[in-house]
């Protein structure tokens, strides 16, 4: 800042100093000789800048004939606003009787100020500049300060002289001490990459000189930035810069840049109506109980104009088709990756694949997998498990002394017959599978104190003992999870044995009644547990922190599996021994939905993972019940594949 605050004289052409700029520390702040405050020498510089401009923009007027009280009174307003005072005078358009009509003012609250400036910048973005000059001189609400005003049209323009002394004219309102620096440096660097693209080494090697190096700033930058002289082409320049080119588009972002140092008072955020808009529009969506729409659907079929609230109707709360191919209870089904499948299995000792049309939710039989015993004996298969490729899938039966067998199918194939039966586990009783994300290797366990790595081709590689496992997962990051009878979820390595009891206790996790099952979200730190008499937890693995007890479901001794599920897998679905299906908001802990239907215990519940609008539940009352949105059932009642009961060729 100059050591004078100049102000225009009375006779023109001729100034006078302004008060005195030394100053004292007082009070822990710093204040002028005369008392004054920074935020007082600041308001002072910015009058003084507003009434430089009011004497320039007076004498062209003069000139052009469109000067007057009027034109004068409306800058002055102008002043006012800048400085804070937000009133709105109404002026006269001539005299009566001799005599001025004396001014209306009218004050405007700060959030009606708040609300003109956003609407102002909303229809500027919009390009409506006409309207918001009409905006602005009703209201005589600036939408900027002046001072900022000129820094975007300069930075805009490309007129980096006037940009800086536009900079320099808001030191004062800047919200940390060493945000100017870093402003010039942002000026500076969009000033000196445009002079490399526009062919002009010279100036561009002497604004690096002279201009960004002295400020000491990012010095890992400045080698970046000396670097680009050497480029060939603004391809190569904008990609050694990451930078999108001289234009529009840059110059812009520097300004949201930019004014990331100034306060709200002095340049609006980027966009802020908008944003504002979008996080009221997010809050909605947020508290909507049954919102199940993909983003790009959420946008288009938004209105501001009223609270969003999504009908129940566009839920899957409809039982579309009731599957009755099995013969006796069901005790799961699993949709697979790709949603194109559901395989289903039961008591009866059957694993029977449907096809899915993703478009109508139709779903149609497709085969049944063929596992026959050595010793011809029927147990049941209670869990069946997908690659990640949805070309196998692998089964395992129920805590039976003699279950010893995982069988494998090439779904793809023509065959029924199983490519591959695991019986390396003579002593083993194996109740639970999980897949590698490789699609390569499966892990296999059960009550006996053991669980097992084995290859497609079933090789065994890897054995765990001492742990008698309830459930398995495996995370991305190649550990698997094991929910033991001892109450615990723990994480096994199998690639370094060594090491593995350090890993174990990173993501142990610890509950007081016997985990029955657990399923884990996509990101694999997010675990569902089914608690015997408890009902449905959910915890995060990483913090080992309960997140919420899930209420309403009938949780006994059953085996009951549950998931996530819905968009962005914002849902949680459980079967229960009331014979209903409970689904919940991962945010809240009532249900948003039950879905009658079943006359058994429900077993097992799935979402579908490529359409958010279809479940799956199997139950005790030999069913499988699809689930739809109303809407695609068209009121119609559902439809029952039941072949096997009205010709009895199976059952």
């Amino acid at each position: 800042l100059d050591s004078n605050i100049l102000r225009p004289s009375s006779e023109e052409g001729e100034r006078t100093p302004g008060p005195s700029r030394k100053r004292l520390r007082q009070e822990g702040r710093t204040v002028d000789m005369d008392g004054r405050s920074r935020s007082q020498v600041a308001e002072s510089l910015l009058e003084h800048s507003y009434e430089r401009r009011l004497s320039s923009e007076q004498n062209g007027e003069e000139k052009n004939g469109d000067g007057g009280v009027h034109g004068l009174k409306q800058r002055s307003d102008r002043i006012n606003f800048a400085k804070g005072d937000y009133s709105d005078s109404s002026t006269s358009n001539g005299s009566t009787n001799g005599h001025a009509k004396k001014a209306d003012f009218r004050t405007y609250s700060t959030h009606d100020q708040e609300v003109l400036r956003l609407l102002g910048q909303y229809l500027q973005n919009l390009g409506l500049t006409k309207t918001v000059q009409a905006l602005v001189s009703e209201s005589g609400c600036e939408m900027e300060q002046y001072c900022a005003s000129t820094l975007r049209e300069n930075v805009m323009s490309g007129s980096w002289d006037e940009a800086e002394a536009s900079l320099n004219e808001l030191v004062l309102m800047v919200n940390q001490p060493e945000a100017l620096k870093r402003m010039q440096f942002l000026l500076r660097e969009q000033k000196y990459l445009e002079l490399v693209q526009d062919n002009k080494p010279l100036e561009a090697l002497q604004t690096l000189r002279q201009d960004i190096t002295p400020l000491n700033h990012n010095i890992p930058r400045v080698h970046e930035l000396s670097r680009c002289l050497m480029t060939n082409g603004k391809k190569e320049l904008c990609r050694m810069a990451g930078w999108s080119g001289k234009g529009k588009v840059s110059r812009q972002a520097l300004m949201d840049q930019l004014q990331m140092f100034l306060p709200p008072s002095v340049m609006l955020p980027p966009r802020r109506l908008t944003t504002l808009l979008d996080q009221a529009v997010g809050s909605q969506v947020a508290r909507c109980p049954c919102h199940n729409l993909p983003r790009e659907a959420t946008s288009s079929s938004m209105t501001l104009l009223v609270d969003h609230v999504c009908n129940k109707d566009n839920f899957p709360c409809e039982t579309s088709q009731i599957l009755g191919e099995h013969c006796d209870e069901v005790w799961f089904c699993r949709f697979s990756p790709n949603g194109k499948r559901l395989a289903t299995s039961s008591k009866d000792s059957s694993v029977i694949i449907w096809d899915v049309d993703l478009n109508t939710y139709e779903v149609k039989f497709s085969k049944v997998l063929e596992m026959e015993r050595e010793n011809g004996q029927v147990y049941g298969v209670s869990c069946v498990a997908w690659s990640s490729d949805n070309r196998h899938l692998a089964a395992c039966g129920p805590d039976d002394p003699a279950n010893d067998e995982v069988w494998i199918w090439n779904v793809e194939s023509n065959s029924t017959e199983p490519v591959q039966k695991l019986k390396e586990f003579s002593e083993d009783v194996l109740t639970t599978i999980a897949w590698h994300k490789d699609g390569k290797k499966l892990v296999t366990g059960g009550s006996k104190g053991q669980f097992y790595l084995c290859d497609i081709g079933g090789a065994l590689l890897s054995t765990w003992e001492g742990v008698r496992v309830q459930g398995l997962a495996f995370r991305d990051d190649g550990k698997v999870l094991a929910a033991d009878v001892h109450n615990r979820i723990r994480a096994y390595d199998f690639d370094d044995v060594a090491d593995r009891q350090t890993l174990t206790s990173s993501y142990r996790i610890k509950e007081d009644h016997p985990i029955m099952s657990f399923t884990c979200d996509r990101s694999g730190r997010l675990a569902l547990l089914n608690i015997a008499h408890q009902g449905v937890h959910l915890w995060d693995l990483e913090d080992r922190v309960l997140i919420r007890r899930f209420q309403g479901l009938t949780q006994g001794h059953c085996t009951i599996h549950s998931c996530f599920g819905g968009v962005d897998e914002r849902f949680i679905a459980s079967g229960s021994e009331d014979h209903k299906v409970y689904i919940w908001s991962v945010e809240k802990e009532t249900p948003v939905m039950t879905l009658p239907g079943h006359t058994r215990t429900v077993n097992c519940v799935h979402w579908n993972p490529a359409c958010p609008s279809m479940i799956a539940s199997a139950s005790d009352d030999g069913t499988v019940r699809i689930w739809t949105p109303k809407s695609s059932s068209g009121g119609r009642a559902p439809s029952i594949s039941s072949e096997s009961m009205s010709n009895g060729s199976r059952c």
